[in-house]
């Protein structure tokens, strides 16, 4: 099975600062790092890391030189990454003190593609193989009817949620992967148990994992629920955590099939991530996170 993620590729600058800025508020940062990031990029290294083979299909400007290079020296196919005459999106990220992130998004080259960009990449993919989407592309509606049309089982982060998610079929998606606020966004319910339970309402067919911060993770089906304790780590920047779980839940998950499995192998990634600076550069391989098991 061959993985394709069609997702976003950015440039990340993160600020380091006392607390994230108040309305109105102009505060000094005490730091200033440019990593690659954008949740595409982020989840193909995480899959990429995990041992899956994942091609990444989006577009970056002239800018964004080192985002397909950073792809290809972790392992990631870069076959479909296209330079096109526009700025590389990028992220203005603050963390403060206690790890914790705040993000503002500009798209560039990510809201750039076209239907015929997307029709060139599905030549190459049909059925057996799987496909992986965010929210930060344009053409998100076509990219999951086209893959459906050609048999991908659909795999969905709706992250950032916004009303643009809703354009899109989302009966065509066999697994989300979200985290409570977005659960919450897409279900107008605040409780795990009812954002679970009115999933399953809208999306009888899908499987559902929750993230659901410190207090782990679950996998939702129409007949197995399970849930996740999260593995304790010091934590230094949550920025791309989810990311890392989700790269490595999907990776494990099409590998053994197990839910449960892939739950505990996602987790203990994630720990590893929030213990590191910045997005993609935290992201583990799986033989750290093997090795990290064994030590805890």
């Amino acid at each position: 099975m061959k993985i394709l993620n069609f997702g976003s590729l950015n440039l990340d600058y993160t600020y380091q600062v006392a607390h994230i800025v108040l309305q109105g508020e102009t505060i000094t940062s005490s730091g200033l790092a440019i990593h690659p990031g954008g949740k595409g990029l982020n989840q193909s290294i995480a899959l990429a890391r995990a041992g899956a083979a994942v091609s990444h299909a989006g577009q970056i400007g002239e800018d964004g030189v080192m985002l397909k290079k950073i792809c290809a020296q972790n392992g990631v196919d870069t076959t479909f990454i296209e330079t096109v005459p526009t700025r590389s999106g990028n992220a203005i990220i603050q963390v403060d003190e206690h790890g914790q992130n705040s993000i503002i998004l500009f798209p560039g080259a990510n809201r750039a593609i076209t239907r015929p960009m997307v029709d060139k990449v599905f030549e190459t993919f049909g059925k057996e193989d799987c496909l992986l989407v965010q929210n930060e592309i344009s053409c998100l509606p076509y990219i999951i009817d086209k893959a459906w049309e050609k048999g991908l089982k659909i795999i969905m982060n709706p992250s950032p949620m916004d009303s643009r998610i809703y354009e899109c079929d989302l009966t065509k998606v066999s697994m989300f992967i979200l985290n409570e606020v977005e659960g919450a966004q897409m279900t107008g319910k605040k409780e795990a148990s009812d954002i679970l339970d009115r999933m399953r309402d809208l999306f009888p067919d899908a499987e559902v994992v929750l993230t659901l911060g410190s207090e782990g993770s679950v996998y939702c089906s129409q007949d197995i629920l399970l849930r996740q304790e999260i593995f304790p780590a010091e934590i230094r920047d949550t920025t791309g955590a989810g990311d890392t779980f989700t790269g490595f839940f999907i990776a494990e998950y099409l590998e053994s099939r197990d839910p449960k499995k892939a739950l505990e192998t996602a987790s203990r990634a994630a720990s590893i991530a929030v213990s590191r600076e910045g997005a993609a550069g935290s992201v583990p391989t799986m033989k750290e996170v093997k090795s990290w098991h064994k030590e805890v």
